[in-house]
């Protein structure tokens, strides 16, 4: 039988060379076939990924002025006291010189006590004595101390006009009995719910052990050559965001609400809560040195009728930041010296270091500083509504009916659901069979974050929100 004969291959190069020397013949084609090889040469590469956006993360607000306690109820109650003084409004009967309460209210004011009164349309001051009070505590009869009487044609008031009164001692005859009746004090009792947060980052055990050219860094502090650091680094770092955007921006959901349907309750937020119990203030500053001046005295003569907080802080963005620095600018050297830093232990270098500038009007100091939040262009500088949040330094003492007495709590600070069976601040684990865990036989790694909180805004009137 005869030996096969051996077939060269189709590129084989039979043909020997009689010197050493590069031929055409000697080499693959880069060009031949169904493969590009004209970009055989490698680029010159910039190995690390350009931060163009510095560092995204915007949390930090709560950071700097709250605190984290933990809670083991699904609610929250706490109650706030209510005025020390007692003040009403009312429609003023010429006639017979009696108050009516708005909207049909009650009082508690007592017969033999004085008042100040106010006509809201005629502008009248005058001092009176309550003569009587009727059973429901409805109306009351006042008898002016003054020449006058309501029920001439020399006074000044306005039949049926809304009056303005409070109550500023007594006065009883000699030999009369004692106060009848005793003023209850009152109180204001709120609630908030935690809310269940989550997030998930999943990528497949093949894609997990490709490496790639870009060397990969984020806020979280991972880097390397494998994408998939950067990608879970990256959901982290976003769901810290949303532990602060959602309980900044949470509202709690109506009972005839869609999310309530999907069986949701919601959150009060923090801008919530201020436009609920705080103070909404428009035009704040902006238009000129002289005119933001005079606005934020407005801003004082609101916080003199609440709790005249000392020290208050202002998380704005740039456009009021740069306002507030133009109007301290014009007024020369106002606002050096005599400022308290005692938020920050009376250290000037603490309060800078953490990027805020104080300056101090009246009797009220202020720190300001940037809120990255209300100018990153994919959060709230993105719907460009809120320009600035004013909040109130140190602790306010609130009656926590859990614990069954006063207790001292920064006005703001998050709340989250914790026990000695499971701790739910910020908790994340690992499922798969991928990157070292071994909990199923899914050829991924799934990674998974939640938290269960709410925010405790106590003291809201002392709040405002620039608008």
């Amino acid at each position: 039988m005869a030996a096969a004969t051996p077939t060269a291959g189709a590129n084989l190069n039979a043909i020997p060379a009689p010197v050493k020397q590069t031929l055409s013949g000697n080499y693959l084609s880069f060009t031949g076939g169904d493969n590009d090889w004209s970009q055989q040469y490698l680029p010159e590469l910039y190995e690390a990924e350009v931060e163009r956006y510095g560092d995204r993360s915007v949390s930090s607000f709560l950071r700097m002025v709250g605190a984290e306690m933990p809670m083991s109820s699904d609610q929250i109650i706490w109650s706030e006291q209510g005025r020390l003084h007692l003040s009403y409004t009312g429609a003023l009967v010429i006639a017979t010189g009696v108050v009516t309460i708005a909207a049909s209210g009650t009082h508690a004011v007592r017969v033999g006590q004085t008042v100040v009164i106010k006509g809201a349309s005629s502008g009248k001051v005058a001092k009176a004595y309550v003569s009587a009070v009727n059973a429901g505590a409805t109306t009351m009869t006042l008898k002016r101390y003054d020449a006058a009487a309501f029920n001439t044609s020399g006074n000044t008031f306005t039949d049926g006009e809304t009056v303005n009164l409070f109550v500023f001692g007594s006065e009883f005859k000699k030999g009369t009995n004692g106060m009848t009746g005793a003023v209850t004090p009152s109180f204001a009792t709120f609630t908030n719910n935690p809310i269940i947060i989550k997030d998930k980052y999943e990528i497949s055990g093949s894609d997990a052990s490709q490496i790639g050219w870009v060397e990969v860094t984020g806020e979280a502090g991972q880097n390397g050559y494998l994408w998939y650091l950067k990608a879970e680094g990256d959901t982290r770092t976003r769901f810290e965001d949303y532990l602060e955007m959602a309980v900044v921006e949470g509202e709690a959901a109506a009972a005839s609400s869609g999310a309530a349907g999907e069986g949701l309750v919601g959150t009060e937020g923090l801008f919530a809560a201020i436009e609920d119990r705080g103070h909404i203030t428009a035009g704040v500053v902006g238009s000129s040195a002289a005119d933001d001046l005079g606005s934020f005295d407005e801003i004082l003569k609101k916080l003199d009728k609440q709790g005249a907080i000392e020290e208050n802080m202002l998380f704005n963005n740039r456009e009021v930041s740069l306002a507030i620095d133009d109007m301290l600018a014009a007024q020369n050297s106002y606002g050096a010296g005599g400022t308290s830093y005692g938020v920050f232990n009376n250290s000037a270098d603490m309060a800078l270091n953490l990027g805020f500038s104080g300056f101090r009007r009246g009797s009220y100091d202020f720190y300001k500083t940037d809120w990255k939040y209300l100018n990153d262009a994919v959060t709230r500088g993105l719907i460009d509504d809120i320009r600035g949040v004013l909040v109130p330094a140190g602790t306010s003492t609130v009656y926590d009916k859990i614990l069954g007495k006063n207790i001292k709590r920064p006005f703001l600070h998050v709340r989250y659901r914790a026990s000695e069976a499971d701790d739910r601040k910020m908790k994340s684990w690992v499922t798969g069979s991928v990157g070292g865990a071994s909990t199923s036989d899914l050829d991924a790694m799934e990674v998974h974050y939640l938290s269960e909180r709410c925010l405790v805004v106590q003291g809201a009137n002392n709040f405002m929100l620039f608008v």
